[in-house]
């Protein structure tokens, strides 16, 4: 397995591992069993930027009744690039995944999977270190054109770069602004669409990345 942020390496080194480790998403069966658990990661920043804290929660389905949750915190070696968040949320929130005591069956990141400029964004890069099936879920787009998406609840638009469909537009909330999804590591984009909408429970985001981000922010704010 490759490792996620080697020490030293450059934004040049960085895009290049990108390249090489979005050929293994390919090896990757598509996962398209039951889905008993979902986990969800998400980071928060000290204001000077140099300190990372990293929640985890695992839920339960249908319910997402939450059943346990990691917190690590750590210094901070990669800087910001966009494209390359991987690198730089990625170590904190492996660390984090490693404390949870049960697997989940698919795993949630406010990140980009697929839809990406070099086919592995955040959940992408993660998904492949741990091994699960997981799926992207962004607030803006980073790459692709879509068409207009519905107002209703589960309207979607797929999301087409370089001739490729590598992710979705969803509206995941009547007259919300849509989210946009996209497959990471074994899962396809219609399932990553299916997973999304069956987490969502009333808010714009999918509740176990709105309670990692609730969890990360309040732990870095009590200590800031």
């Amino acid at each position: 397995m490759h490792p996620l942020c080697p020490p030293g390496i450059s934004v040049r080194e960085a895009r290049a591992l990108q390249v090489e480790m979005a050929r293994l998403l390919r090896e990757g069966e598509p996962f398209d069993g039951p889905i008993a658990t979902v986990a969800a990661g998400d980071v928060a920043y000290a204001h000077q930027g140099d300190t990372a804290w990293a929640a985890v929660v695992l839920c339960k389905m249908p319910d997402l009744c939450l059943i346990e949750f990691a917190l690590v915190k750590e210094s901070v070696s990669f800087p910001y690039v966009p494209g390359l968040l991987s690198f730089r949320e990625g170590p904190a929130l492996l660390k984090a995944f490693s404390l949870l005591s049960a697997k989940p069956d698919v795993a949630l990141f406010d990140g980009q999977g697929t839809a990406h400029p070099r086919g592995l964004g955040l959940a992408s890069h993660v998904g492949l270190c741990l091994g699960l099936p997981t799926v992207g879920c962004a607030k803006s787009r980073l790459v692709g054109e879509h068409g207009p998406v519905g107002m209703e609840r589960g309207a979607i638009s797929w999301l087409m770069f370089n001739g490729q469909r590598v992710g979705a537009a969803v509206r995941t909330r009547a007259g919300v602004k849509p989210v946009y999804v996209s497959a990471g590591y074994r899962t396809s984009q219609e399932r990553a669409v299916e997973v999304v909408l069956a987490t969502c429970a009333g808010y714009r985001l999918p509740e176990p990345l709105r309670q990692a981000h609730l969890l990360a922010s309040r732990w870095r704010d009590s200590e800031e």
